[in-house]
């Protein structure tokens, strides 16, 4: 095996060590990066959602409390506004939603499906947690799902949520009075769960990792081409040189030409000892047959 071969194999083998160990630092780091997009989509579209509810209870509602004294204006509840305004972005982004799930709604279209009552669940085995994050598969790619819970920790709440005798008649005309009662103050009845989709910011993420991973390859190509050149010319060549002219000598042809010696570099060096060690094989040689 030739020596331009062997430093080959070498260089190959401590590319695709390093090639491996990229991949994996990349990959990570790319769909690290794609996440904390998503999160962040998820973050504003939630805050986004509590302003709207901000807004209800301290705008909307007094503006409306006398005639929702007179009939139920579900105007004035903010978890309908959030929600209704939020509808909005949905109508043009579909995979953008914002839901106020609950496991006994008074409204049934806000009724917990299996996974968000799992993460209601969440909420209510653990009262410390403040946020929860998933992820599920949709028709259109992964979905990551941040959510908050919804407490009952005012007790005007229960004006309306306690028992159907207690809840504005006008709310029981619009709902009916077998949902959305029974609740009790502390209880999780539900969460303020954003869901946004995932496969676009993983789509931008694979397609960095490829160009990445060829741009590591292109210089790669670049790099063993341009040092196969500099081994060809600056050591192989020159080492091949010498090996012909010993060859000559050896065969007692002393009339063979010396190695140009150029440059100062190691081979230079090697060059100038071997004309040296030539020179004095031929004196020897002239020594004896004199």
């Amino acid at each position: 095996m030739g020596l331009k071969a062997k430093f080959n194999l070498v260089m190959l083998a401590a590319f695709l060590v390093g090639l491996a160990l990229a991949a994996v630092l990349s990959w990570q780091i790319v769909h690290e990066n794609a996440r904390r997009e998503v999160l962040q989509q998820g973050a504003v579209m939630m805050a986004q959602a509590s302003a709207i509810r901000d807004y209800t209870a301290k705008e909307i509602g007094p503006l409306l409390a006398d005639q929702a004294k007179v009939r139920f204006l579900p105007h004035t509840v903010p978890s309908w506004a959030a929600q209704t305004n939020l509808r909005a972005l949905a109508t043009q982004f579909p995979d953008y939603t914002y839901k106020e799930a609950a496991l006994n709604p008074t409204n049934p279209a806000d009724r917990a499906t299996d996974w968000e009552s799992g993460i209601i669940g969440e909420f209510a085995r653990n009262p410390s947690l403040t946020d929860f994050t998933s992820t599920r598969d949709s028709p259109t790619g992964l979905i990551l799902s941040t959510s908050r819970p919804i407490r009952i920790t005012d007790k005007d709440c229960l004006t309306c949520h306690s028992t159907p005798s207690a809840a504005p008649a006008s709310m029981i005309d619009l709902y009916g009075s077998a949902n959305g009662f029974g609740w009790k103050l502390g209880d999780v009845i539900g969460a303020q769960i954003v869901s946004v989709p995932m496969q676009v910011a993983l789509d931008r993420a694979n397609e960095a990792f490829k160009v990445y991973l060829l741009a590591l390859v292109a210089v790669f190509a670049v790099t063993i081409v341009l040092l196969n050149l500099l081994l060809h010319y600056v050591i192989v060549k020159p080492i091949r040189r010498m090996s012909e002219i010993a060859s000559e000598v050896s065969l007692g042809n002393m009339d063979a030409s010396e190695f140009a010696e150029r440059g100062r570099d190691e081979i230079a060096s090697l060059a100038g000892s071997f004309n040296r060690m030539r020179r004095s094989l031929a004196n020897a040689m002239k020594l004896l047959e004199s």
